[in-house]
């Protein structure tokens, strides 16, 4: 019964299609309509208009604002490689800094790597909690640096003892894209926090994964020795 219902249906829709006189009346009444609602109809027009001009507007602005924004860290880049934090952080009187970046260049690219790279200068002068901030405002779809800013939140929460908190962030790293290069030091660093947390069996765990599939990664023959060990403190 349904086949034919819709049969039917597609047979009159075929019908109102192929008849030029009811095609005729419908495009009648749907001008008839427009005329009667002219005013709704170009306001909502223009409404669309406007919203499609500025997203392309908002798009222009932002990508030369992003190409002023990564001119204009370059500095404050070369100066947090060269471990000169507080320059690269406020900047020299003629150069940014990654402050200014932020605060000049709101929703750019470069403002958001900005983040990253206050986030690293705080953790680095242990402010912790500040660090946490900045890397939790720090977005990327970057296989590499996003994983890191997780493992780095992570150190945060280690060095104030909140090692809940550390494990969750080690854990996201490591899941993050999976790779042999950096996921077994996040599983490594997790292993730590969950044996900080006398939860043995996780950190067990951590380490098992590293064992089974990251085989040829550098930390594989410290994670088998450090599962024999916890296997042995289970067992005891």
């Amino acid at each position: 019964m349904a086949r034919k219902s819709k049969k039917k249906a597609a047979q009159k829709g075929k019908e109102f299609y192929e008849n030029p006189e009811v095609l005729a009346k419908q495009i009648s009444k749907t001008e008839e309509f427009i005329a009667a609602n002219k005013i709704w109809a170009l306001w909502i027009g223009g409404l669309v208009a406007v919203a499609i001009t500025a997203f392309f507007v908002y798009q222009y602005y932002i990508n030369n604002q992003n190409k002023l924004a990564q001119a204009d860290m370059f500095q404050a880049v070369f100066y947090f490689e060269h471990d000169s934090l507080d320059l690269a952080l406020n900047g020299d009187g003629n150069n940014y800094g990654f402050k200014d970046i932020m605060d000049e260049y709101p929703g750019t690219d470069a403002a958001n790597l900005a983040n990253y790279y206050t986030g690293v200068i705080h953790l680095k002068k242990g402010n912790y909690k500040v660090a946490i901030l900045y890397f939790e405002d720090f977005k990327s779809s970057d296989l590499l640096i996003q994983a890191r800013a997780y493992s780095l939140t992570g150190d945060a929460y280690m060095e104030q003892g909140e090692f809940e908190n550390a494990v969750n962030y080690y854990e996201k790293a490591a899941d993050y894209h999976h790779n042999k290069y950096f996921s077994p030091i996040y599983l490594m660093k997790a292993a730590i926090a969950w044996e900080k947390l006398e939860e043995l069996e996780n950190a067990k765990g951590c380490y098992e994964e590293i064992v089974t599939d990251y085989k040829e990664s550098t930390e594989y023959q410290a994670a088998l020795k450090e599962k024999a060990r916890l296997e042995a403190m289970l067992a005891s």
